[in-house]
């Protein structure tokens, strides 16, 4: 198809804000799909997307359009997540397209990450779309919003398109807007082949499978390709569009979206990022890829049952085929034997993964409490950084630790101020900047350890907003702090797996919550156990959960008390004997206490 009459473009908002309806009222409008063959979140094809309502993975799809002008044009359009823990999908999909539609809820206007995806849109060139969605809600002031985003965006919006996704109205007025607003792409057909790999995913039958975006040249079956980042030589076997369904096509040409199936087995050959050029031209400039992502967010992923640990292992490397977000090394824990260090974007992030590698592959894991990455000056004056509490040095040899401190941008209604200001000032928040948007809703801008947001920190916010604040927030810096390592003994015994860094002041609270939290759910045993929280040497708390004990004095009914004694000093030395060879159990709950200190 002719250039001139593609339009790739990307739909980005705030989530909950209606993209994945949008998208569905869009399919339906460009009659690319039957009504019997219909569903609600047609794009969101996880069972975990349902169930959660929001969209974890960008989903593309390629429309034919009839324009009045009696044109046909071809829609590549992708959906992206709306929430903070998947910025790296949304800013992948941005690079593939030339355009971005900004959906704001016109009952909400303009929220933390609405701002986010679009200052992220205008750093890649795009022109954006601004689109009013939810206009037949009670509550909604299409005109207040409009001056939202002209005044905080800095889009002019007073002629943006005003539509309700729910009820198809305005959709079809918006299309035509999406036409004449998003320029076609640039790409010419004739030109070397430049292909960029904006994601992909391992299908068992097919082998890895490849979404990529042509941006100069043409693709077509039995070409010889060539991989730029792994340099390995593979032939297209199938070409393929979602329309929204599979569909195979013969070539794929500049300015298209669409799917590469080459059989490669090996998953190590396919990069995020890297640029699909003819094997004959391989000196074919590479294309601007992604930025690294950074992991925020850490924690051990180890299988229940140590058998596992190869299925672990080949399930994180097909999942990160799908995600490229998240890292993982091995690592081996004295408590729960072989397993993974895994690098999250996000606590959400996180939950997301560990429940994937449970459902797609059938797993069953524990995973250890989530931590942050520390920056660790020792006295030699050598910096590294540790992200596993296990792997921090004794107290002598540390000079100080810094601690990744983030910019955190909040918006909240006027009325619940206060509450989020406390919240942010009891994790030992900075605030940097105050701004009122509207009369009734406020921008507030602080520095925060995000090993205090780490936790649950969007659970409160929400809770104490009622559900009306929402943030976005950037790594700013390492910090100076004065940390310390909380370690957890059963028995004498540190169970590394339990060991948390955490600020002195908080220290004392925590050791106590935690160890009165595993006292209820360890199990007695046929001996005492002593749970102690210690810093270094110091016991800071100690719980103690009393051994299951047999009532060796039912047999005597009366008679000399010296029977009796000699009887219980004896169940106390088979106690004592019991405690030196027994191992305490931990259950999985365990792992899951440090999660709940603070509630």
């Amino acid at each position: 198809m002719d250039p001139k009459f593609i339009r790739n473009f990307s739909i980005i908002a705030h989530i909950d804000h209606g993209k994945s309806t949008l998208a569905d009222r869009i399919i339906q409008e460009t009659n690319s799909i039957q009504d019997r063959q219909m569903k609600d979140r047609l794009l969101d094809n996880m069972d975990l997307e349902k169930e959660r309502g929001i969209t974890i993975k960008a989903q593309t799809v390629s429309l034919k359009y009839e324009h009045p002008n009696g044109n046909e044009y071809l829609l590549n359009l992708i959906d992206t997540p709306g929430h903070v823990d998947f910025t790296y999908e949304v800013s992948r999909s941005l690079a593939s397209c030339e355009g971005a539609m900004l959906v704001v809820d016109a009952s909400q206007g303009v929220e933390a990450q609405t701002l986010a995806n679009v200052y992220m849109a205008i750093e890649n060139d795009l022109e954006v779309l601004p689109v009013l969605n939810k206009i037949d809600l009670p509550h909604a002031d299409s005109e207040k919003v409009k001056e939202e985003i002209t005044e905080i965006v800095g889009i002019d919006a007073t002629d943006c398109p005003l539509v309700s996704a729910k009820s198809g109205i305005g959709v079809k007025e918006l299309l035509e807007k999406v036409v004449e607003m998003i320029p076609p792409p640039k790409g010419v057909a004739s030109n070397p082949l430049q292909a960029l790999i904006f994601d992909s995913w391992f299908d068992p039958y097919r082998g890895v499978v490849i979404l990529v975006r042509v941006f100069e040249g043409t693709l077509n079956i039995k070409d010889q390709i060539f991989l730029k980042h792994s340099e390995k030589t593979y032939e297209a076997l199938k070409l393929a569009v979602h329309n929204p369904f599979y569909t195979e096509v013969k070539s794929l040409q500049a300015g298209e979206v669409g799917i590469v199936i080459c059989g490669i087995k090996s998953i190590r050959d396919v990069s995020i990022g890297d640029t699909i050029v003819h094997n004959k031209l391989k000196k074919t400039p590479s294309l601007e890829g992604y930025e690294e992502v950074k992991p925020m967010v850490f924690c051990g992923i180890f299988p229940v049952v140590s058998e596992d640990y190869e299925a672990l292992k080949e399930a994180l490397e097909k999942l990160a085929l799908n995600d490229s977000s998240f890292t993982y090394e091995a690592e081996t824990s004295q408590a729960l034997g072989f397993g993974y260090r895994c690098g999250f974007l996000g606590l959400l992030h996180m939950n997301i993964i560990q429940e994937r590698l449970e459902r797609e592959f059938g797993l069953t894991l524990i995973s250890t409490a989530p931590s942050c990455s520390f920056q660790v000056l020792t006295v030699q004056s050598e910096t590294f950084f540790v992200d596993n509490p296990s792997e921090l040095p004794d107290a002598s040899l540390i000079e100080e630790i810094r601690e990744p401190v983030v910019e955190i941008s909040i918006h909240v209604p006027n009325e619940h101020l206060g509450k989020i200001m406390k919240l942010c000032n009891d994790r030992r928040g900075k605030q940097t900047n105050m701004q009122y948007l509207t009369s009734d809703r406020v921008q507030i801008t602080y520095d925060l350890p995000l090993s205090e947001m780490v936790f649950d920190f969007y659970d409160h916010l929400k809770s104490l907003s009622r559900g009306y604040a929402s943030m976005d927030y950037n790594f700013k810096e390492y910090r100076a702090s004065k940390l310390v390592k909380l370690d957890i003994l059963l028995n004498g015994e540190s169970v590394d797996a339990l060991s948390i860094i955490c600020h002195h002041e908080n220290a004392y609270n925590k050791g106590k919550d935690l160890t009165q939290k595993l006292r209820k759910i360890i199990d007695r045993q046929q001996f005492d156990i002593a749970i102690q929280a210690s810093i270094g040497q110091k016991v800071i708390a100690r719980e103690t959960v009393k051994a299951l004990r047999k009532n060796v004095l039912a047999k005597c009914y009366g008679g000399d008390i010296s029977r009796k004694r000699k009887l219980l000093e004896k169940q106390k030395e088979g106690k004592k004997r019991m405690k030196m060879v027994g191992n305490v159990e931990i259950p999985q709950e365990a792992f899951l206490a440090v999660l709940k200190v603070d509630e």
